[in-house]
């Protein structure tokens, strides 16, 4: 599938968000690769992250690549320590120039929760809690507009929000998110949530689109593996296709991006390899998946009640 047919998205700012990107969070020594073979194989979207620690990686797989910087759609976010207004625009600076990049397509906040300001991403006391700061993400956001209005960014959005932390934002900026990035699979729908994104105009990009059971979440092992769930893999057979590759048609099918992570060549190209349409019977099929299972809830981590308002929440 050539890059130029890929599926898009427009935003709410008349830019295009390809349909499939690739995460790029972990394994900070197999990125530079890994993103290199996804843009060989005609990705043209890279998800990112300050936190990841994978940025330098990213950005020099991005300059070896040879594809023109106007072709690529390169999303990072603003890590917790830097939500104070006056750090904003220094920590996007930082992260371009980690990239090697004079702007980007997609700037979002990671979390709605601050964290001490400061150069330490995981400042804590001695009992190892994370110290938080009382910095409201509304202040954080208008920071974030303005950068976008110097060029630095040319769209910005938010992660990790509940309903009512986005409905305060949609209150108090003229600027409406041009993207929301969460957690969203066949075994977390968030029916009602998804639907209120598309009444306001911003796109849901899913990350964790197969679930997460990595050990920095807790596992959820009692669960099984998502891409082991039989009607997907059932679905999959009909199609000639992977549980994984049916996973991603299907949040595609519903107007989403899907950043599926990967630094096996082999499954990079396969996830890509999703240029088919489900039938209305099979995406009906998975929309009965739901088992409202979240995977990533940092609330106790953080000090900060996660997705209070939203489904799945881990009690």
């Amino acid at each position: 599938m050539a890059a130029q047919t890929q599926k898009t998205f427009k935003l709410n700012t008349g830019a295009h968000i390809p349909a499939i990107g690739l995460g790029t969070w972990q394994d900070e020594a197999a990125q530079e690769a890994a993103v290199l073979v996804a843009l060989q194989a005609g990705y043209r979207h890279i998800d990112t992250a300050q936190c990841y620690g994978t940025e330098p990686a990213v950005g020099r797989a991005i300059k070896q690549s040879g594809v023109p910087r106007s072709e690529i759609f390169v999303t990072s976010k603003l890590w917790n320590h830097k939500h104070h207004p006056d750090d904003v625009a220094q920590s996007l600076q930082q992260t371009l120039d980690d990239l090697g990049l004079e702007y980007l397509d997609l700037f979002l906040m990671h979390w709605p929760v601050a964290f001490k300001r400061g150069d330490d991403p995981f400042p804590s006391d001695k009992d190892g809690n994370i110290i938080t700061e009382d910095i409201d993400y509304v202040e954080t956001y208008k920071a974030m507009d303005a950068v976008r209005k110097t060029g630095k960014t040319k769209a910005i959005g938010v992660s990790n929000f509940s309903r009512k932390e986005l409905e305060r934002i949609l209150e108090n900026s003229p600027t409406v998110p041009a993207v929301h990035q969460m957690e969203l699979h066949p075994w977390l729908q968030q029916k009602d949530w998804a639907e209120f994104h598309q009444k306001k105009g911003i796109h849901v990009t899913q990350y964790s689109p197969f679930g997460n059971q990595n050990e920095i979440y807790g596992g959820r092992e009692d669960h099984g593996q998502l891409v082991n769930d039989q009607k997907l893999v059932e679905i999959g057979k009909k199609y000639g296709k992977t549980s994984a590759q049916i996973a991603l048609a299907w949040g595609i099918s519903h107007g989403r991006s899907v950043i599926p992570k990967s630094k096996s060549p082999e499954r990079i190209m396969q996830n890509f390899d999703i240029a088919f349409e489900l039938q209305d019977s099979d995406i009906e099929e998975i929309d009965k998946l739901d088992k409202k299972l979240r995977f990533n809830d940092s609330s106790k981590d953080f000090g900060y009640d996660l997705f209070s308002d939203l489904e799945g929440k881990q009690k």
